[in-house]
């Protein structure tokens, strides 16, 4: 029974592995394609004159308050905070919940969307936009938008774990307000200090979507969850 146990955990997890794998290697080629096409084939069109438009006009319109706005902002979406935020969570959600699962399913979002946006800009080498940039530029492409990408993963897992496993109402709203809002004022403060153009945070917003549906699908489907009816 025990040997039967171990063999079925087995292949699911070889499933679950190679699902994962697959759905990361075809958001990474669609990433790519549409930075390539940007960066080259579309680089004169409509769409990337409009995406230069709006930086520059976000440039002219800079003021002090908002320029400290915005960099408190951006703190959101930075490297050490979305480490820091995943390393308590998968610790208090692995203590809180008495199980793997959730914990899991939050280490795979985020190394996930890294390992997709670090292998996007290896590739795609778009240059940021042609105003004064407020941060200094990482050593990466302006496509897509990493902080953007990192503020959908980390807190859009929280509020989707927190749907799943909350028993507690305030709890699941407050997470999802804040799995909206944030990524938003994180996309916006990129864009108003020149780090990025509008498609480069759509893309980057799309593409942890698309990675964070497909993880809670594989990983959070049939598990079982502490919400009781009615609360």
């Amino acid at each position: 029974m025990t040997a039967a146990h171990d063999e079925r955990a087995g292949r699911r997890t070889s499933v679950v592995l190679a699902v994962l794998v697959a759905t990361a290697v075809t958001l990474w080629a669609l990433a790519t394609l549409v930075g390539t096409l940007l960066t080259h084939a579309w680089r004169s069109s409509a769409l990337v004159h409009w995406d230069a438009s709006v930086d520059a006009d976000l440039a002219r319109h800079r003021t002090g308050w908002l320029n400290t706005v915005s960099h408190v902002a951006t703190y959101g979406a930075e490297t050490v905070t979305v480490v820091v935020i995943a390393l308590i969570g998968f610790v208090l959600i692995r203590w809180r919940l008495g199980r793997w699962t959730e914990s899991l399913f939050l280490a795979a979002a985020v190394a996930g969307e890294v390992i997709i946006f670090v292998a996007t800009t290896m590739i795609v080498n778009r240059s940021r936009p042609a105003v004064l940039e407020l941060d200094q530029a990482p050593p990466t492409s302006s496509f897509p938008s990493g902080h953007t990408a990192a503020s959908v993963a980390i807190y859009g897992a929280l509020a989707i774990i927190a749907l799943h496993s909350s028993p507690r109402r305030w709890l699941r709203i407050g997470a999802v307000a804040l799995a909206v809002l944030m990524p938003i004022v994180v996309a916006l403060s990129r864009l108003y200090r020149g780090m990025h153009y509008p498609s480069d945070v759509i893309a980057a917003a799309v593409l942890s979507t698309l990675w964070l549906t497909a993880t809670s699908a594989v990983l959070l489907r049939g598990r079982p969850t502490t919400i009781r009816a009615g609360s």
